[in-house]
C-alpha cells in the first residue's frame, strides 16, 4: 500500500494528461518527497515486438551531464591494452586473473569492457554477467581494441538500454538535485538515441508512451511530440 507521503503528492499529478517536457522537469522536484537525491528514470514502452530478432531495440548513448555517480569499470585485456586501460581510469584490469576473481564471487563493478581477443575467455562468464546484462557487447561499443575511449565513455556516464520482454526500456538521466536543464538535455539524448534505434521493421506508432519519475515519485507521463518524436 503507498505511504502517507506518496499520497500527498500523487495528486499533483494528472494521471490523464501528457506533459511538455520542461512542465514535467517542473513538477518532478515538487512531487519528490524523500530527504535523500533520488535518480530520476525514463520509462519507455515501445510499438516493438521484441520476440522477433529484427525487432530488438538496444544501444548506449553518452548523456551530457553524466549520471551523477562514480561508474566501476573493469578492463579485460592483455599486455599494452591493460597500460592503456589503466591510465583512463580503469577500476580493474586483468585477463585470466580477472575472470577467476569474478568467477570466484567478487562483483564489485557497474560495467565491463573488453578487447576482442579476450571475448573467447570471457564467455566463461556469460552465466554471472548476462543475467545482469553485465556482459561486453560490440553494438554498445564495449568489446573495442580503444580500450581507453570505451572507459573514459562509460565514466562520462555513458548509459546502456536495452528492451525488455514486455517491450519496455528503462534508464536512468541523472539525479533530482541536477536541476531542469540537465536533465532535459540527458534525457533529450537518451530519447534521440532511442528513435535514432527504430527498428526498419517496427510499424505504427514507435513510442507509445513516455514515463518520467524519480526513485520514489509516481510516474509523470511526457509528451513524445516534444521529445522529438512527431514522425514516431
Amino acid at each position: 500500500m503507498p505511504g502517507k507521503k506518496y499520497k500527498g503528492v500523487v495528486g499533483k499529478v494528472d494521471r490523464l494528461k501528457r506533459y511538455p517536457l520542461e512542465e514535467a522537469l517542473d513538477l518532478l522536484p515538487q512531487v519528490k518527497f524523500s530527504k535523500w537525491d533520488e535518480t530520476v528514470d525514463v520509462a519507455v514502452r515501445l510499438g516493438v515486438d521484441p520476440k522477433q530478432g529484427d525487432q530488438m531495440v538496444r544501444g548506449a548513448t553518452a548523456l551530457p551531464n553524466g549520471l551523477g555517480k562514480k561508474v566501476r569499470v573493469v578492463v579485460f585485456a592483455k599486455g599494452e591494452k591493460q597500460k592503456e586501460a589503466q591510465a583512463a581510469g580503469a577500476d580493474e584490469v586483468g585477463a585470466e586473473d580477472l575472470i577467476a576473481k569474478i568467477e570466484g564471487g567478487w562483483m564489485e563493478f557497474d560495467n565491463t569492457i573488453a578487447t576482442p581477443d579476450m571475448m573467447g575467455v570471457v564467455s566463461r562468464l556469460g552465466k554471472v554477467l548476462g543475467p545482469r546484462g553485465l556482459m561486453p557487447n560490440p553494438k554498445l561499443g564495449t568489446v573495442t581494441f580503444d580500450v581507453a575511449k570505451a572507459v573514459e565513455a562509460v565514466k562520462a556516464g555513458q548509459v546502456e538500454y536495452k528492451v525488455d520482454k514486455a517491450g519496455n526500456v528503462h534508464a536512468p538521466v541523472g539525479k533530482v538535485s541536477f536541476g531542469k536543464e540537465k536533465l532535459k538535455q540527458n534525457i533529450l539524448a537518451l530519447m534521440e538515441s532511442i528513435i535514432r534505434a527504430k527498428p526498419a521493421t517496427s510499424k505504427g506508432i514507435y513510442l507509445r508512451s513516455v514515463t518520467l519519475s524519480s526513485t520514489m515519485s509516481p510516474g509523470i507521463k511526457l509528451d513524445p511530440v516534444h521529445l522529438g518524436a512527431e514522425a514516431s
